[in-house]
């Protein structure tokens, strides 16, 4: 496990925002979302979007 110190409130917020957001939701695959990671899911969702929007 990882022990961080930070200076300030602000500062662990961001650092935590950015790790969720380049692992956790881009590289960490998920069982309940059929072993995808949240960013492909995301994707596979805008895109049906964007055929719907063609059709």
């Amino acid at each position: 496990m990882w022990v961080n110190n930070y200076k300030t409130f602000e500062e662990a917020k961001i650092k935590i925002f950015e790790y969720i957001e380049s692992f956790y939701n881009r590289k960490r695959i998920h069982s309940s979302i059929n072993y995808m990671t949240p960013q492909e899911k995301e994707d596979e969702a805008l895109k049906l979007l964007e055929k719907s929007y063609i059709a």
